[in-house]
Parts: C-alpha cells; sequence; structure tokens
C-alpha cells in the first residue's frame, strides 16, 4: 500500500493514477483498496475536549476550519481520489446520466395556476439547467411575460439557489429570494419592476427566507437570520426609502425561528415563532402595515398552533400534549383571546394526523394521515358536509400543490406512488370530482404495470410493527440473489413517503428491489411514531432500520451481499448509526451530507440549528443527554473493525450539516478499518446542502453515486 507524505503530493499522485487503475473485466468482479493507490491519509491533529467529566480526543478536529489552506488542499485530494477510482466507470455514469436525463422532459412546462388576475407558471427549454417563470394576464391566451429566466440569473455563477418571488397587490412589483453559494440559510432580497424587467436599487443582503407584502404595494416584512442562521428577527422595508429598514420583532428564545407571511383572505399579515414543540403567532392587518403586531395567544410550553384566516373568525389548528395528532377549532375575531368561546370543528383522532388544512370562502380541504398514507378531507364551512378524496392503490402518496386564491371552488393536488409518476388533479369542492390536468411525461419510455409495487411489515427490536414501500420489476426471482437499495430519513417528523422517484428505474430496471423503510422520528404512522424516535428513544430510528434490512433478506427480497443502503442529512446520520451497529448487514453505504458528528456539532451553540435542535437530540450540556447522545454519534462510535464500502458526501457550503462532517468521518473509519472496502469522500467544493443546483449537474452527482453502488455489487453494466 502507498502512502503519501503530504498533501500536495497526495493531490499529485491521485491525479496521476487516473490511467493507472486496473479496469473492471466484463465479469463481475468486484476490485478492492488493493486494486487502487492508497487513499490520501488526513494528519492526525489531536484535539481533547473534556465534558462532565469525560475526555474525548479528535484527531481531525483541525477540518472544520475551511480557510485553512490544507483543509481545502486535502479535500481536493480526496475528490481527485474518488475521481481516480471511478474512473472506470466513466462509460457506466455517463450511461445512468443519459438513462436518468432522457426520463426528464426537457421542454416542459407546469400546469399555470390562477393568483390575483394572472395565471403564473414554470417552463423548462431543452438543454437548460434551471427553469423560466412566467406569467399571462387574464388568460392563456394572453402574451406570455417572462419574469425570471434563472439560466440568465445562473450565468458565471456556481451555484444557484432560488427561493421563490411574492408579487404586490397591484401586480407591478416583484419581491424575491435567491443566493449563488448554495446555502439555504441565507439568501439576498431583491425587488424587479415586472413592467421593465429592471430591479430597483432596494436590496437586502441577508435575509432568512420568508417575506411578504403589505396591501400598499411599497411595504415588505422579511426575516433574518443571526451569526448561527437561526431566522431570529423580522424587520420592514418600504421600497424606495433610505431609513434604516424597522425592527419589527425579535425572537430571544434560541430555541425557536421566526417567519413572516400573509394568510390566503390577503387581509392578514402574521409572524410565527416556533420551535419544535411550541409555537405562538402575532399579527396585524395586511392594509395597516404601521400597526403594532398583537400577539393570537401566549406561548405555552407544549402546545403549538397555527391560525388561518376566515371571514368572521379564525381556524386554529392545535396540538398539546393531550392532542397529538392535531384538532381544529373555530374562534370568533373578536374576543378570540377567551378561548371558552371556541368552537370544536375536527376532534383529535389518534389514529389520524392532521398535516394541515387549507381554507376556502366556502371549503376546506384536511390533509391527514392514517396508518402511514394520505388522505384529504374536504369539508363545506357552512354544512360541515364532508367529502374524501380517494386513492386507489394500497402504497402512495398524495399532497396539496397550491390553490392560492380563497374565493376557489377548484383544489390542486398532486398524485404519486413508487410506479406511477406524478400527476397534478384540480378537485371541484363543489362536484366532488378531480379533473386530471397533467401527469408527468416520461420521454424515453415507461409502462407502470412493468413493476410490482408491495407495502411490507417488519418487526422492530421491542415487537412494534414498522412499514416499508418496496418496488421491484415484475418476474424477478425472490430467492435472496436481488440487488436492493434501502432508503430512509427518520428524523424531525419528516414522513419517508412512497413517491415516484424516476432516477432509481436505472437501479430497478437492473434487477434492484428499491424500499423505503418508514422508520420511528419520522410521523408516518403519527405523531407517536416521531416522538418514539427522537431524544432518548432516537435508538428506535436506528433499530427499525435494521429490523427492515432483517425484514428484506428474510423474506428473500436481497442478501446482506447485496444490500445497500442510501441516506442524507439526518438520513447520513442514520446510515453512520446503523454502520456502526451492525457492518456485517450491509455490502455498500451511501451516506449524503450526513449530520454524524453530532455530540460536536451539539455542543458548539455558533453552528446553524445547533440551539434549535436541542428538542430533537437533546442538550448535550445536560450530562444525561450528553451520554444518551454518546451510544448512538456515529464519528464517536467508530472502532477498529470492518467497515462496508462507503461514499460520503459533502458541500463546502453547507450551512445545515458542515462539509467536515463526512471528511472527519471518512478519515477516522480509514484509520480504523480492518477491510479491504473502499471508502470514498466527494465534496461539492461550489455548493451546499442540496448538492449541484442545475437539474443536469445533478443528474450527474446522482449517476456517480449510482455507478458506486453498482459496481461495488459488481454490476459494471
Amino acid at each position: 500500500m502507498k502512502t503519501f507524505k503530504t498533501l500536495a503530493q497526495a493531490t499529485t499522485l491521485v491525479l496521476l493514477a487516473f490511467s493507472a487503475c486496473k479496469a473492471p473485466s466484463e465479469t463481475t468482479k468486484v476490485l478492492t483498496q488493493a486494486d487502487y493507490p492508497a487513499p490520501p491519509k488526513a494528519p492526525k491533529k489531536p484535539q481533547t475536549f473534556t465534558n462532565h467529566g469525560y475526555t474525548r480526543t479528535d484527531d481531525y478536529f483541525w477540518l472544520k476550519d475551511k480557510n485553512n489552506p490544507e483543509t481545502i488542499t486535502y479535500l481536493k485530494a480526496e475528490n481527485a481520489y474518488a475521481d481516480t477510482v471511478m474512473a472506470s466507470t466513466k462509460d457506466l455514469q455517463n450511461k445512468l446520466f443519459e438513462e436518468m436525463k432522457g426520463r426528464i422532459k426537457e421542454d416542459d412546462q407546469s400546469v399555470p395556476f390562477f393568483d390575483n388576475g394572472y395565471y403564473y407558471y414554470t417552463r423548462q427549454e431543452k438543454g437548460k439547467q434551471y427553469g423560466i417563470n412566467c406569467r399571462k394576464k387574464g388568460s392563456l391566451d394572453a402574451p406570455e411575460e417572462i419574469t425570471f429566466d434563472l439560466n440568465k440569473m445562473a450565468e458565471g455563477k456556481p451555484a444557484l439557489i432560488w427561493g421563490g418571488y411574492d408579487v404586490s397587490d397591484d401586480n407591478t412589483i416583484a419581491a424575491y429570494v435567491s443566493n449563488t453559494t448554495g446555502s439555504y440559510a441565507e439568501y439576498e432580497l431583491k425587488f424587479r419592476n415586472l413592467q421593465t424587467g429592471q430591479d430597483l436599487p432596494d436590496k437586502i443582503a441577508k435575509m432568512a427566507g420568508s417575506m411578504t407584502w403589505a396591501a400598499d404595494n411599497k411595504t415588505v416584512f422579511y426575516s433574518v437570520p443571526n451569526a448561527a442562521l437561526r431566522s431570529y428577527r423580522i424587520y420592514k422595508h418600504v421600497l424606495g426609502s433610505t431609513a434604516k429598514d424597522e425592527l419589527i420583532y425579535e425572537e430571544k428564545d434560541e430555541l425557536f425561528s421566526t417567519y413572516v407571511g400573509r394568510s390566503k383572505t390577503k387581509k392578514m399579515i402574521g409572524i410565527a415563532s416556533s420551535s419544535f414543540t411550541s409555537a405562538d403567532m402575532r399579527w396585524i392587518p395586511a392594509d395597516q402595515p404601521n400597526a403594532k403586531f398583537k400577539l393570537f395567544l401566549p406561548r405555552q410550553k407544549d402546545i403549538q398552533y397555527s391560525v388561518d384566516d376566515y371571514t368572521d373568525r379564525f381556524f386554529v389548528t392545535w396540538k398539546d400534549p393531550q392532542n397529538k395528532n392535531q384538532k381544529v377549532w373555530e374562534a370568533p375575531k373578536e374576543g378570540y383571546e377567551d378561548r371558552s368561546k371556541w368552537k370544536e370543528v375536527i376532534p383529535h383522532n389518534p389514529k389520524a394526523k392532521i398535516e394541515g388544512i387549507d381554507v376556502f370562502e366556502k371549503y376546506m380541504v384536511i390533509t391527514k394521515r392514517i396508518n402511514g398514507l394520505l388522505e384529504m378531507d374536504v369539508r363545506e364551512i357552512a354544512t360541515g358536509n364532508t367529502k374524501t378524496i380517494n386513492f386507489p392503490e394500497p402504497v402512495y402518496t398524495a399532497y396539496p400543490s397550491g390553490t392560492p386564491e380563497f374565493s376557489a371552488t377548484k383544489f390542486r393536488y398532486s398524485y404519486t406512488s413508487l410506479n406511477r409518476p406524478s400527476t397534478i388533479y384540480d378537485y371541484d369542492m363543489i362536484s366532488n370530482q378531480s379533473t386530471k390536468l397533467k401527469e408527468r411525461e416520461i420521454p424515453s419510455g415507461f409502462n407502470a404495470e412493468d413493476y410490482e409495487v408491495k407495502r411490507l411489515w417488519a418487526t422492530a427490536k421491542d415487537g412494534v410493527k414498522v412499514p416499508m414501500a418496496i418496488v421491484y420489476k415484475k418476474g424477478i426471482n425472490l430467492d435472496g440473489s436481488n440487488p436492493c437499495l434501502l432508503y430512509s430519513y427518520g428524523s424531525y417528523g419528516y414522513s419517508s413517503d412512497a413517491g415516484f422517484n424516476s432516477n432509481v428505474f436505472s437501479l430497478v430496471n437492473r434487477g434492484f428491489v428499491y424500499a423505503i423503510a418508514q422508520i420511528r422520528g419520522g410521523s408516518d404512522l403519527g405523531e407517536e411514531w416521531y416522538e418514539d424516535g427522537k431524544l432518548k428513544k432516537k435508538m428506535n430510528t436506528f433499530t427499525d432500520f435494521i429490523a427492515c434490512a432483517e425484514h428484506l433478506i428474510k423474506e428473500k427480497y436481497t442478501s446482506s451481499e447485496k444490500l445497500a443502503i442510501n441516506g442524507g442529512s439526518a438520513g447520513g446520520l442514520l446510515m453512520g448509526a446503523v454502520t456502526n451497529l451492525r457492518p456485517d448487514l450491509f455490502k455498500v453505504v451511501v451516506a449524503e451530507v450526513p449530520f454524524v458528528d453530532v455530540i460536536n456539532t451539539m455542543l458548539d451553540s455558533s453552528l446553524p440549528l445547533t440551539t434549535q435542535e436541542y428538542e430533537q437530540w437533546g442538550n448535550p450540556n445536560i450530562k444525561e443527554d450528553y451520554d444518551y447522545i454518546m451510544t448512538y454519534s456515529p464519528y464517536d462510535n467508530l472502532k477498529k473493525g470492518n467497515y462496508p464500502n462507503i461514499l460520503a458526501t459533502g458541500g463546502l457550503n453547507d450551512s445545515q450539516v458542515g462539509y467536515h462532517e463526512p471528511a472527519k468521518w471518512v478519515a477516522k473509519i480509514r484509520d480504523l478499518k480492518t477491510d479491504n472496502n473502499l471508502v470514498l469522500l466527494k465534496i461539492n467544493m461550489e455548493s451546499g446542502h442540496g448538492g449541484a443546483t442545475g437539474r443536469f449537474d445533478y443528474l450527474k452527482e446522482e449517476a456517480f453515486n449510482y455507478a458506486f453502488i453498482l459496481t461495488r455489487l459488481g454490476i459494471i453494466k
């Protein structure tokens, strides 16, 4: 095995080795670390940390400093090495890319939606990375107005994150949000005259993403992040004013973030503050931008509420320890502070979690989750009569897709499943009929009937039944010989819904079983499902995933020698934890922007998201919480032994999970591993948490990941 004396030498040798690597034969022989040059070796620079009487030594803490030239040199060496190892897969990567690209309709257009006199839509043009935002006045036959061509905005930029835009009531000015760093936490707010297409001089250099217009067409409220990128202040800006923007509200509790928005009625502006367990809201009339915001209800521990404005009342979605799946009240406009005047509209149902409500002039649409599947009820407000939008398949997902007009009598939603491309419908709330507007087109061809979709139930360590959704090509033998990719997330209450992922069919068409594990930590089976996978129950998330993997093997869908797993961000934490717990169970691990250095991150309150997330992981400044986190923190639980093949990815400008987490993790694994499997690190040096921002650049990253999975399992075509 070669070793490198310096990082510069490593970079040079890795680049030279491009042509020296052995190319895979036409057989399924899997090349190992012995077939390649040695990987870069990060120098050890031990730093010790003492907490609660325990001392930890971190040899790679120095990688956290991206202003250190040695860090950048090391990351470049890792990228070059990953390219070296994957050089023999270039043809496969290109083939995968073309397959994925072939499932995208390059010249496409979204279904227009109507808002305040205009139809708005986005279209894509062949060969272009980004969308073009457009509108038409009054009729779809009217001339097209291009509001924002993101391709022009992205020219010469390393990345483009588009946060969207909001148009003034008189339809003349658009406030728009974007950045070119790839970060999802810091944006720039600008204003465009839609009549001339020119930007106004007004510019907010650093804002947090939420903003809204008042009804006067000149006042905009917007959120601002603090140094740790917590959205903590709301300011008011008046177009054309040279005065300093007025601070409207500051959220001083570090567990809370604050946001601003406007009601569907357009009559109310609200400032919401929320943590993972509590929330409150302040409001003013939208036509009184200089009014003082009024607190709706005082903040209470473990009580979350949100408010929807209506003509003569408010609708309040409410969650407390006795109503974990939420309920809905109506409260009068006058005297709403007296809760004895409230009337229960939708009672709490322990078997149905209310995901949200959408209030229209005559109807309310309630999105709820029952037994892991989303349903939508349409309730006539005047009578209470309720209809349910029914869906035909046993495994699917359906969700509202945006109906901005308060007076609308048609509600737009999307429906998809593992083998059904996303389809847009309008549901007529008067006739109770759904009309299909558009089904996603797969230009290269796709037949849903070629694939089998199932729902399976694994038995967790504590006897709980855990659902999985799987898809595979009809006709394969379930004899344990099939390759499999098992995906999950399992945190923050985010459900892992079984929607259509066109990219994954590059694996399924090669004989893979693709599975989604709906483990605790998500809210797939309701709010308790989420609560049973966080804080001091977090280990359930990991053991649930292991149970799902074991079930797939037991039922002969795959074997441990054919099983690949994938997750990103908090799903990357999942990847790290289960790899430590059961390294023998998985052949390949792809951990994207993985949150693997949990204890260090949660001890550093200067980092983005840390303090707010004490309610997710615990506060390690408290010994009891520290002790529990240390039982699963992936970086801290690495030990000498065998590990699967691992690909870890990151983004240099990632504001959610620092690039240093996967970098440190890979360096430490390489130092401890006793096997001959490959461990690669790939860092996007120009983007952040979501990776490449262009639609084709993103597919190239996916093709790289899939090529790693395939070749590690002996599939070379």
